[in-house]
């Protein structure tokens, strides 16, 4: 099985919000993690989409990029410590948020710090993208600890 089918099994499994924003693992590449969701399970009342679930599949994004990063270890917690959201117009189709990699120097010394300490945190950075242009950004902060 890929990273795309191990993390979409993983989600369904044990993130029920996933299910019902229909949230799809499109591709988990060097070039980062890509999830859709389609527009009508996470409509507002303007026709756009809820600003929540931009913010949840961004999040799930970051997430989801960390988690496969990560897991081949056991006993280990990924949890958002804090997040940061610009919405900057409306989102009238797929939702598509891509996560993209954080520099290599930063992926190897938050993973020597989890090593070493048995926790460790790493900004990551995610946007939905429509039409080509960004229309949300994200930035979070997560924390990974070992039980």
């Amino acid at each position: 099985m890929n990273a795309a089918a191990r993390l979409q099994a993983y989600m369904l499994a044990h993130i029920p919000l996933v299910a019902q924003m229909q949230v799809q693992v499109e591709s988990a590449d060097a070039a980062g993690l890509r999830l859709t969701a389609p527009l009508a399970p996470n409509i507002n009342h303007e026709q756009s989409a809820f600003g929540g679930s931009l913010a949840s599949l961004m999040t799930l994004a970051c997430w989801g990029y960390l988690w496969l990063q990560l897991e081949e270890q056991k006993g280990l917690h990924i949890v958002v410590k804090e997040a940061q959201l610009s919405y900057l117009k409306p989102v009238t189709t797929t939702l598509d948020a891509r996560c993209t990699p954080p520099a290599d120097e930063e992926l190897q010394r938050f993973l020597e710090t989890l090593a070493r300490r048995g926790k460790a945190r790493l900004s990551l950075k995610a946007e939905v993208l429509q039409d080509g242009a960004v229309a949300a950004a994200y930035t979070g902060s997560f924390a990974v600890y070992r039980s």
